[in-house]
């Protein structure tokens, strides 16, 4: 009785789990994109690409250089935001306000004063 099912059901989970790695591998490559500088995750939250639909926002400001699980933390928290929302499911004010936020912090970063001897 099993094995009818299994038989029947393989070839479903062979195409899902597929498409998962698919996500997968799309989501390391945007991660890797944000990380390098060369697409910004204002951007990313704005245009919502298929492979970033169920990732959270989270994930995404931390695949930034330079911020780590408190910062992604402190910036959702003062928005309002979940961390682990999903970035398809963010309503356009919750994005305009993020990509707001992250626009405004790559626009204005702070220099350090040059050291006098």
């Amino acid at each position: 009785m099993g094995q009818t099912t299994g038989l029947a059901v393989a070839p479903q989970c062979l195409a899902a789990l597929g498409r998962a790695n698919d996500v997968r591998l799309a989501r390391a490559q945007l991660k890797r994109r944000v990380r390098a500088g060369g697409l910004a995750a204002a951007e990313v939250v704005l245009t919502s690409p298929w492979q970033t639909r169920t990732m959270s926002v989270g994930d995404l400001l931390m695949s930034q250089r330079g911020w780590g699980r408190i910062r992604a933390r402190r910036l959702l928290l003062s928005l309002a935001v979940p961390e682990n929302k999903q970035i398809g499911t963010l309503t356009e004010r919750q994005r305009l306000a993020i990509a707001a936020v992250l626009t405004a912090r790559t626009t204005t970063v702070p220099t350090q004063p040059a050291r006098r001897a």
